[in-house]
């Protein structure tokens, strides 16, 4: 059989024992020479390299590895498993972050300023080795370093890990780099007939498949002294009951406890793991009971609508709670005098579903009240100038109400009397027109003024200057308003469902295609304009959540 282990690293090493069978490794080291030099005594790696040539493995080495070297890397340890493989193993050390694509290895050259897009395109996915491991369930181990950083990163990028990510079979090592480093060197130099109390003697966490023994890389020599003598089954049992008392408790003065009473026991490196987490946490438990919720991302996404509701930001609504959703949290706590913690537990979400209800149904009465208000001015308006059935009237009317109620008579009106004074012009006056039409800016329309101040056209012509003047800034917050909504990324269902709720609050928005044409434009502009929301005509975040809050009331 072979073994084969990877090795992606910012800080790490690998020594090595004599191999029982052939083996290929690959070592990718991307930290600084001098933490190199303190954990393997050789700051270029070329004497680890050394090392496992002489016991006759094949050793891929390269340092400092960007996105493609990491890739290359993969891709030759990927290559090398064939039909002997027997178990492999996998150590990745450096900066490990989690986003809504999956976990990654960040390139050497990474800082806090990465973006999610470079993370996706330039980390190393983990799930690439999930996916190699997990053909080996019961033989593959993989080993996370993390180091220690202070970095502030963007909303939907986390230092933490998921566990569900991990394969059935697969056993996970994880804790600082340091301790993944020494772990790392105890593993080459070790008998092989259990590494699970190599790990947790290293104070790394072990998650996955932890079975209560996991024989792997078996050396060729056997008579190395053992690494702890084996517990009797008195002591073990102790240890194990000692851990379900810590864990059951869960606190810091638990796990102090423990490893007070066992410092050398079976569960010392989770005991470690989870009183730096506890530390590192002021309101630990609050975060463990919202953990516990297991929230689904439609769940939170909910959570991020009801604050929203409430008017507290959560900058975006995906599901993932960053820092703009932890700082609304916080917010909202602190109005409704609860713990400023950030995090949720099942009262809490409650009573904000139940306040964001409440707070919907007021915000649409509201709306409703606004909009008779505003119907009543447009009536009467129209009674003033387009129902006294002139061109004047029909434009006074369509700068006062764009969106009214008569908007569609007054614009096919207007578009007859054009038509009629286009049968009517001389075709040269026509032929001008066109063009300034089709050009449909300020200047070609006073061009059009400058050269045909008696033209058939003229009133139409100082109209759409008037637009242009007025609407210069309008047409930037459209510019914007667009962005917005293809930020939004609706396909063609969402779309679809938008129109079919504003047709059923009577906005008119035209054919429920999920095409949004100038009815649908103008039916998002009404919706808004009676909800006191941004008027653009186009759908944004603060948009849609008013729209679901409307359609849970209907």
């Amino acid at each position: 059989m072979k073994r084969l282990a990877l090795s992606l690293s910012a800080t790490f090493l690998m020594t090595t024992s004599l191999m029982a069978e052939p083996s290929d490794w690959l070592i990718i080291g991307n930290s600084d020479p001098g933490m190199m030099q303190r954990l393997t005594g050789n700051g270029d790696l070329s004497g680890l390299q050394t090392a496992f040539q002489e016991q006759g493995a094949d050793v891929s080495l390269v340092t400092d590895a960007d996105a493609s070297a990491m890739r290359r890397a993969f891709r030759s340890f990927a290559a090398g498993i064939d039909a002997t493989t027997d178990t492999v193993g996998i150590v990745l050390t450096g900066h490990l972050v989690s986003t809504i694509a999956g976990s990654y290895l960040l390139p050497a050259e990474a800082n806090e300023d990465i973006s999610l897009a470079e993370i996706v395109s330039n980390g190393f996915p983990l799930d690439a080795v999930y996916a190699v491991a997990a053909q080996y369930p019961g033989g593959a181990l993989i080993v996370l370093g993390e180091v220690e950083t202070d970095w502030r990163l963007p909303d939907g990028i986390s230092l933490s890990l998921s566990e569900a990510d991990i394969p059935q079979g697969v056993t996970v090592a994880i804790g600082p780099a340091g301790d993944a480093a020494r772990f790392a060197r105890t593993l080459s130099e070790a008998s092989g007939d259990d590494i699970l109390p190599l790990a947790r003697r290293a104070g790394l966490s072990l998650l996955g498949f932890v079975p209560k023994e996991l024989p792997l890389f078996t050396a060729s020599e056997t008579d190395l002294p053992q690494v702890v003598e084996t517990p009797s089954e008195d002591r073990r049992a102790a240890d194990d009951a000692a851990w379900e008392q810590a864990i059951s408790a869960d606190t810091e003065a638990a796990y102090e406890t423990y490893l007070a009473a066992f410092p050398d026991g079976r569960h010392v490196g989770e005991a470690r793991q989870r009183l730096t987490t506890i530390r590192a946490e002021p309101f630990y438990r609050e975060k463990q009971a919202e953990a516990d919720l297991a929230l689904s991302r439609d769940a939170r996404r909910e959570i991020q609508r009801d604050l929203s509701l409430l008017g507290y930001n959560t900058r975006g609504i995906d599901g993932i709670f960053g820092r703009g959703t932890r700082g609304a949290v916080t917010a909202w706590q602190n109005e409704n005098g609860l713990t400023a913690s950030s995090y949720l537990n099942a009262d809490q979400i409650a009573r904000l579903d139940a306040q964001a209800e409440r707070r919907a149904a007021e915000l649409e009465e509201e709306a409703r009240q606004r909009q008779a208000e505003l119907e009543r001015k447009d009536r009467t308006f129209w009674s003033e100038t387009g129902a006294q059935g002139d061109e004047a009237g029909y434009r006074a009317y369509l700068r006062r109400f764009p969106d009214g109620l008569y908007a569609d008579v007054a614009e096919d009106r207007l578009a007859a009397i054009e038509e009629q004074r286009r049968a009517q012009a001389e075709g040269a006056d026509r032929r001008r027109w066109q063009q300034a039409r089709e050009q449909d800016t300020e200047a070609g329309y006073r061009a059009y003024l400058a050269e045909r101040p008696n033209g058939a056209f003229v009133e139409e012509a100082r109209a759409r200057i008037e637009y242009f003047q007025n609407n210069s800034e309008d047409r930037a917050l459209q510019e914007r308003a667009q962005a917005d909504e293809a930020a939004l990324g609706l396909n063609a269902t969402a779309r679809r469902l938008a129109e079919a709720r504003l047709a059923d609050l009577g906005l008119e928005p035209g054919a429920v295609d999920g095409t949004f044409d100038n009815e649908t434009r103008r039916a998002i502009r009404r919706y808004q304009q009676a909800r006191k929301l941004r008027v653009s005509g186009y759908l944004d975040q603060a948009t849609v959540v008013r729209l679901m809050a409307d359609t849970i009331l209907r």
